[in-house]
């Protein structure tokens, strides 16, 4: 058995910056481990722009944007094993994996950082009635055939959910030729960005049809039709306005759940919204030397905010290699009013921080509202304030908060109109 002090899981975005963060904080015993051939994650089949304005102040491809990273651990030579699958992860950070290269695996390592990133729902999650024919796919599936195995998945398609994924391949199927019929959302408002909204559906003139779902699919050997109807606020199909549609492709994009098989089989406490580990401010899990780092903590918009997490995750594991840190001191932060959920949901404080040192919340909304203010209080004191002239449920929101502020008590946010 190997021991190492570093093993990152993952080896997309958050991974990636874990990994080269930790090295330049001094840190050489790391090992990343990808269960894909190649390493840059699910920005290996994203080939449209919009990465990188928060990091590099420019739009990137999803893959030029992993490259960035990619080079810097080729550069350091930080060791990678790619194509292998970490198969159990217990509590005391003992970590068996197979490959066909190195074979069965056991790892003992000092500190983990998951960066395993997050699946899609599928048909059966959603559950959608009819038959099980061929042509019934999720967003990322099909931005998979299409832009890496270069397969053209239908000629006539339909799309459930308006989730980022769904609204980009709405344009990038329209661009191979594939008739896009519609979106269709089972939510009365939008579930992804609104600039992808007017780049993908409104530039195209693809129409998007709010609070309808798909009740039904039709075909035997492959997909020849689906039925939409409208919902009411119960979600529930209301009689009378089905519609048939003929379609030989539907793509589902309705929603994105962390990949938290390894988090629960370690016995990392989970949080019952985000669906992923519970952290704190340092992404420390509930179990010491075990971090979290991206999507596999809570499902977030932009990468830039994903690498970011990343290199949180790589300074809590030092700070925890060199015996910096417990949990005694983590306080919950309170999701207040007009807030769906926060992450980080405990913060870490410390007397022992440098001048000026801030920490970043994340968080979502529950409705949609303009001209908002995000308000952070402790004890009842207001801490730290920012404006956003836009609020909706599917954009990550951000603050950040005064460390030297926060030693004891009670901490909420509140989001205002």
């Amino acid at each position: 058995m190997r021991e190492i002090e570093l093993v990152i899981i993952g080896g997309g975005p958050a991974g990636l910056a874990a990994a080269v963060k930790a090295y330049e904080l001094g840190l050489r015993d790391i090992l990343i481990i990808e269960r894909d051939i190649e390493l840059g994650g699910i920005l290996q089949q994203c080939i449209h722009d919009g990465f990188g304005l928060h990091r590099f102040g420019k739009q990137l491809s999803g893959s030029s944007y992993a490259q960035k990273f990619i080079d810097k651990v080729e550069e350091y030579n930080i060791p990678v094993y790619c194509n292998t699958m970490v198969i159990e992860l217990t509590e005391d950070k003992k970590i068996t994996a197979v490959s066909p290269q190195e074979g069965l695996l056991h790892i003992q390592a000092k500190s983990i950082i998951l960066a395993m990133g997050c699946r899609e729902r599928t048909r059966s999650q959603v559950r959608i009635l009819g038959t099980r024919p061929a042509g019934v796919m999720t967003a990322g599936a099909v931005q998979r055939y299409i832009n890496i195995e270069g397969w053209k998945t239908g000629n006539r398609a339909v799309i459930l959910g308006s989730g980022d994924i769904g609204l980009i391949m709405a344009r990038r199927m329209t661009l191979e030729g594939i008739f896009v019929e519609g979106v269709y959302e089972v939510m009365p408002n939008l579930g992804g960005l609104r600039r992808n909204k007017a780049q993908c559906l409104d530039d195209y003139n693809i129409p998007l049809h709010l609070a309808t779902t798909v009740v039904s699919v039709h075909g035997k050997q492959r997909v020849d039709g689906v039925t939409v109807a409208k919902v009411g606020p119960d979600r529930m199909p209301i009689e009378g306005t089905e519609r048939y549609i003929p379609c030989d492709l539907l793509v589902l994009s309705v929603g994105l759940i962390p990949e938290n098989e390894l988090s629960r089989n370690a016995g990392l406490e989970l949080h019952p919204i985000t669906k992923g580990p519970i952290v704190d401010t340092t992404m420390m899990s509930s179990v010491d030397g075990i971090f979290v780092a991206g999507n596999v903590g809570a499902v977030f918009d932009l990468v830039d905010y994903v690498s970011l997490t990343g290199e949180v995750a790589a300074q809590g594991a030092l700070s925890y290699l060199r015996g910096q840190r417990t949990h005694s001191n983590s306080i919950e932060v309170i999701a207040g009013d007009n807030v769906s959920f926060i992450f980080p949901q405990n913060f870490y404080a410390t007397k022992d921080h440098k001048d000026n040192e801030k920490a970043t919340l994340y968080m979502r909304v529950k409705k949609t509202m303009k001209k908002v203010r995000l308000e952070v209080t402790c004890n009842g004191q207001i801490i730290a304030t920012k404006k956003e002239r836009f609020a909706t449920p599917p954009e990550m929101l951000s603050i950040d908060i005064p460390v030297d502020k926060i030693l004891d008590g009670q901490l909420k946010i509140n989001v205002l109109e």
